[in-house]
């Protein structure tokens, strides 16, 4: 009963909220494209001409929201690169490259390089999150896994100077995050947009410059 009652309120507080509104009326696929907008508005970290990967990108919002930043080119197309990967299926978007698969595994790998064809990437974007279990730390050991796969698909693919921008959550194991963050990037900094729900303990970490890139 209190499950039902619980699955009522959040879709009550769905259908209601005004970001899966405005998300409906101006064409993502779900209400995370404003949570990017948000801190790229602030952070200036999408430019045109840039290469951008979106990790785990599957529904697609974060990729719509940055080909209609880069959109403009000659021709209808975009002045830039991005390429989204998720080991869950998406539904094709104009311009983007999509790799299904595990970045952990060798093909996908390759067709991301294939993909560059030498170039090094911009900004590395990370919306991945785990299936929450409840128990504290087993759920922020998940956290942190995935923001070391993130970390080390940076030093691997991204240029010295750019950006990687990863999903966690503010409770158990934060802090230690933010000390790795503060490890291998020169800037580090948490951001909170608006469109994450009150409720919600989920945070952005933005880190510029690697310290270590992997040459």
């Amino acid at each position: 009963m209190a499950k039902n009652k619980l699955n009522k309120n959040w879709l009550h507080d769905h259908i209601n909220d005004p970001y899966v509104k405005l998300a409906q009326k101006e064409g993502y696929r779900a209400r995370a494209a404003y949570k990017l907008k948000e801190i790229d508005e602030e952070e200036r970290l999408i430019k045109p001409g840039q290469v951008i990967v979106d990790l785990g990108c599957t529904p697609g919002s974060w990729c719509q929201y940055v080909r209609n930043k880069l959109a403009g080119a000659e021709g209808g197309g975009i002045h830039g690169t991005i390429i989204g990967l998720d080991i869950l299926p998406m539904d094709p978007i104009a311009d983007v490259h999509y790799i299904q698969g595990d970045f952990r595994e060798d093909e996908p790998v390759r067709q991301l390089e294939e993909l560059l064809d030498g170039r090094k990437v911009d900004l590395v974007l990370s919306d991945m999150a785990p299936n929450l279990s409840g128990v504290a730390i087993a759920d922020a050991a998940r956290v942190e896994y995935l923001i070391d796969l993130a970390i080390e698909f940076a030093q691997l693919h991204m240029k010295p100077g750019g950006s990687l921008l990863v999903k966690c959550f503010n409770g158990t194991g934060y802090n230690e995050l933010v000390h790795k963050f503060r490890a291998e990037f020169k800037t580090v900094m948490s951001k909170k947009p608006k469109a994450s729900r009150d409720k919600s303990s989920e945070i952005f970490l933005l880190g510029k410059t690697l310290k270590n890139p992997r040459v």
